[in-house]
């Protein structure tokens, strides 16, 4: 498992490097005010908290159980796409608290889902698996185990298939990102040259 920090700085520097490229450009040309400011807190913390958020339960098994696992809150694993709508949730109680506005909100919580699907990505680089699908499938599954496949052992459509999934997996927790950006005011677009 990865120390906490590098789970904040993958999403960070990582999955949302769009949006800290359009920070750092808006600071440099004096372009970002105190309500900006506070708009980029509330995202960086949500999205940080939210990156964390699949080992926070190893407090509450240190604290009840006595023990430091830090992958299961009673019988549900952690790092999996069902616990992962506990970020959703917080993302968007949090939007709602913020914006009162659900329309908005509901982006909040997409950028807190990809955050947290970052730490799975993250963890299971570092580890090899996730129960990614608990609880229809409760073994562990590893997205970039299947990067590592033989073109030679499993022909070239079942190779193809698991190379697609491995990445498509990947670019989808970045495009989640960045459609939540866009929608939160980071705007991306094509400029054509004229």
């Amino acid at each position: 498992m990865p120390y906490p920090v590098a789970h904040v700085l993958f999403f960070v520097f990582c999955i949302s490097a769009a949006a800290v490229y359009a920070i750092i450009r808006s600071i440099f040309r004096r372009e970002l005010s105190l309500r900006d400011s506070i708009q980029i807190l509330l995202l960086l913390s949500i999205g940080s908290l939210s990156a964390l958020l699949p080992d926070v339960p190893a407090i509450y098994n240190l604290i009840v159980n006595g023990g430091s696992g830090h992958c299961w809150i009673g019988p549900v694993p952690t790092h999996s796409f069902l616990f992962s709508f506990s970020a959703f949730m917080y993302g968007t109680l949090a939007g709602l608290i913020a914006y009162g506005k659900f329309s908005k909100a509901i982006y909040l919580g997409i950028f807190a889902e990809a955050a947290f699907l970052s730490h799975l990505l993250l963890d299971d680089a570092h580890e090899g698996s996730c129960t990614y699908l608990y609880p229809i499938y409760n073994k562990s599954i590893s997205v970039f185990s299947l990067m590592n496949v033989s073109f030679y052992e499993n022909g070239l459509f079942n190779y193809l298939i698991k190379s697609f999934l491995s990445v498509f997996f990947f670019c989808f927790v970045i495009m989640m990102a960045l459609f939540a950006l866009n929608q939160l005011g980071f705007e991306f677009k094509y400029r054509s040259k004229k």
